[in-house]
């Protein structure tokens, strides 16, 4: 079977992180500037190898102080590290969705990370081009790759979770 080549529809795309503040609330960000590619031998994307870049100046979180704060060098630091990047090693059918493996890299350190993904389906737009759609989601600590700015609190527990919520809705097209 021949290889299909699918890319990211970025405006219909969006990665996102949630981390918990004061333990008590959750702050949700996003990456803004992201680039993916797919590459399967079929239309089911069993063992398809998955890659994504995303730029840390791009990191948006509502708030712009917070924003640098997470650029500066206590946590991505953007201007040293401007991508944050994924690399597949397995894309398995678990039932009717799916378990990714693979290598994230985040401030030079690359850790093995296990993502859900959730097939949406393959659709065809009014402009004749093809689109599939997945959810993915997972978590890692963020300390195992460098980021780990933290500040203790006067009653107990710290003011940001080590652990992060990964968030995606891809949308990917395919390539003729």
């Amino acid at each position: 079977m021949a290889t299909t080549n699918w890319t990211l529809d970025p405006t219909h795309s969006e990665l996102q992180f949630k981390v918990k503040h004061l333990m008590i609330t959750t702050v949700t960000g996003s990456l803004n500037v992201l680039t993916a590619s797919l590459t399967s031998e079929s239309d089911d994307f069993e063992n398809a190898q998955v890659k994504f870049e995303a730029e840390t100046a791009s990191i948006d979180t509502g708030n712009n102080d917070r924003d640098n704060h997470l650029k500066s060098g206590d946590f991505f630091n953007a201007d040293e590290f401007p991508k944050v990047s994924f690399e597949s090693t397995s894309l398995t059918k678990d039932g009717s969705d799916y378990t990714l493996k693979g290598d994230l890299s985040i401030k030079g350190v690359t850790k093995p990370v296990k993502l859900a993904v959730e097939f949406g389906g393959i659709a065809t737009d009014p402009w004749g081009n093809t689109k599939a759609g997945f959810t993915i989601s997972g978590k890692i600590n963020r300390t195992d790759f460098g980021l780990t700015w933290n500040a203790a609190l006067e009653t107990g527990g710290v003011m940001v979770s080590e652990e992060v919520k990964i968030l995606g809705e891809l949308q990917f097209v395919k390539q003729a």
